[in-house]
């Protein structure tokens, strides 16, 4: 099986021929099952920009969709903070688009039932489950049930979560005070206060911690189960930008959501969202791959920007796209073109002796570093120093997860 990260594909990949791209697609294609993170949407501008998005307002031309299939994808999600992008319209003339391309997608619907619901794929091997969630979303986007009086809301399978800030005694009485001096009202009594929309607590010393929802836990577990008994592998997808003490360390809640599901039967935990490496895990001999970053990354080659987008920046009515990615990114001084470690990924590869999950492999990818707009973005296989440091980072992440990835031959090995 083949897992591999985010998706933002705007080009098409079919015209090139590079030996390091063409041994990664073959990679894809070699394997019983292949997934990915679609996070773009497919439509003609039928579906107009939501008053807002997961960062850009993603789109690309629906032809450009069966380039995926002809890489060897079967399996997407397509719950992420792009869902939203163009409202529940933009949402549902995707799906149709995707299913028309012949692939299998979980983590949208027309209500939250079935965005939460598991999705199959037959191959002669084995079936495969998919169930996909997003802790990062857009508001709008987030599905939800009809009660029979109202219709349901289509959107995405969230994953929520609390966060808690614990502080110093001492910091809370300051922090009431200034509640007390902003509202006119007295200082709120006991050890915990909510204050600006954030929960705090008293306690020996600064933390920031964080649980996921247990309704949505529970209600994805749910399915997670009912997946096991009918298929052989259950994959589960979780889009999830939130970290812990930097960018490359998973937030709490996203640890024990990966363990909670794999509790619950899942074979494989995929995680995606920052844009950069987080380690392995092997949970109950089971692996978690908590961030395999980007795998197609072309956000700087979308054909339109809505007039958000130019606004932001105080452009006029004349502005291109290149204007906006000039002003966004400084020029390539900053932000995704400026940082090296947003385009170093791997393709996951899994090989399994039946229900048993036996060898993890890390191949590495750069998806062109310092090249031009129109070439950037799309993976290749690494070599040499960019494969040695890309492995490097994985077997430094994983090991705080008390994996051992082990390298032969430009390739990262995990068994459990």
């Amino acid at each position: 099986m083949a897992l591999t990260g985010d998706s933002i594909i705007t080009q098409r990949l079919s015209v090139f021929t590079e030996p390091e791209f063409t041994g990664l697609m073959d990679l894809i294609r070699g394997a019983d099952a292949a997934f990915t993170n679609l996070e773009t949407l497919f439509h003609d501008y039928e579906a107009p920009p939501a008053h807002q998005s997961g960062g850009t307002w993603m789109r690309t031309d629906p032809p450009i969709l069966k380039e995926l299939t002809w890489a060897g994808f079967d399996l997407v999600s397509r719950a992420n903070n792009h869902t939203g992008d163009f409202g529940p319209l933009g949402a549902q003339i995707t799906s149709r688009y995707v299913r028309e391309a012949g692939l299998v997608e979980a983590g949208v619907g027309n209500s939250l039932n079935e965005a939460r619901e598991a999705k199959f794929l037959e191959t002669p091997k084995a079936r495969v489950a998919l169930v996909a969630a997003a802790s990062t979303f857009t508001p709008h986007s987030r599905a939800g049930n009809s009660r029979g009086d109202m219709p349901a809301r289509p959107g995405l399978s969230p994953l929520r979560f609390t966060t808690t800030y614990t502080i110093t005694a001492e910091r809370m009485a300051d922090l009431k005070r200034v509640a007390s001096e902003l509202s006119g009202q007295p200082p709120a009594a006991g050890d915990t206060f909510n204050f600006g929309g954030r929960q705090y607590v008293i306690g020996p010393k600064a933390a920031t911690t964080t649980e996921p929802n247990k309704q949505d836990v529970d209600e994805i577990a749910r399915v997670v189960r009912s997946a096991a008994t009918l298929a052989d592998i259950v994959i589960v997808s979780l889009h999830c930008h939130e970290g812990g003490a930097n960018r490359s360390v998973p937030a709490d809640f996203i640890q024990a959501f990966a363990r909670a599901v794999i509790d619950a039967g899942a074979d494989v935990f995929v995680g995606h969202g920052p844009h950069v490496l987080r380690g392995v895990e092997i949970y109950k001999g089971k692996p978690i791959l908590y961030s395999l970053s980007n795998f197609i990354f072309q956000n700087e080659t979308l054909l339109r920007m809505p007039i958000d987008s130019y606004e932001q920046y105080s452009l006029g009515d004349g502005a291109q796209p290149a204007d906006y990615l000039d002003a966004r990114y400084d020029r390539d001084r900053r932000s995704f073109p400026a940082d090296r470690e947003y385009w170093d990924s791997v393709l996951a590869t899994t090989r399994w002796q039946g229900d048993k999950f036996v060898e993890l492999q890390l191949h590495p990818i750069t998806l062109g570093f310092q090249t031009s707009r129109a070439e950037r973005g799309r993976p290749k296989l690494a070599k040499g120093a960019d494969a040695a440091r890309i492995l490097e980072t994985m077997t430094a992440r994983s090991k705080a997860f008390g994996a051992t990835v082990t390298v032969k031959g430009g390739v990262g090995y995990v068994t459990p």
